[in-house]
């Protein structure tokens, strides 16, 4: 079997033929400031134990603050927050200003205003995965709403088009 070399470019517009959610990671920092990033590659690992996991760069020094924490939340996107998929995915330094953001449950770590769900976990395990991390997170707490999410799909924030919510 021959192999063909695999170009960067090629192999990231060839993934990008499948949508992701967006999603909002954030933590409570042991000063008391909130972190937050926006990641693309969250998912749901296992129903027992409940487990989700998600894909920070081993660049990320929002990982790097989050990961010293021992837990994190998930907010999941709705369509329509452009501004918070922006805010937490840019060099921001205060990303968090002028956001009314709560305390989740059983973490602390900040709940997005409006968001189509949240997930509130501790850290189980963190994996090396090339130039990534794969943290998998215990679920502790979690809610949701009707809606739509926002997707990355073909390097671009797109809307889901359905009529379901």
């Amino acid at each position: 079997m021959v192999r063909r070399p695999i170009v960067p470019r090629a192999y990231r517009d060839t993934l990008a033929r499948y949508p992701t959610g967006v999603t909002i990671v954030t933590a409570l920092g042991d000063d008391g400031w909130p972190i937050g990033m926006t990641i693309g590659t969250f998912t749901s690992v296992s129903l027992e134990p409940p487990l989700v996991g998600f894909l920070p760069a081993k660049s990320s020094g929002a990982w790097s603050q989050i990961a010293a924490t021992g837990s994190f939340c998930v907010n999941v996107l709705r369509h329509d927050q452009h501004d918070l998929c922006g805010r937490f995915g840019g060099r921001h330094l205060e990303r968090f200003e002028g956001v009314d953001w709560r305390a989740a449950p059983a973490t602390g770590s900040p709940l997005l205003p409006g968001v189509l769900a949240w997930v509130d976990c501790s850290i189980h395990d963190v994996a090396d995965a090339g130039d990534h991390w794969f943290v998998m997170g215990r679920v502790l707490d979690f809610d949701s709403d009707s809606g739509l999410p926002m997707v990355f799909f073909g390097g671009a924030l797109d809307t889901v088009r359905s009529t379901a919510a």
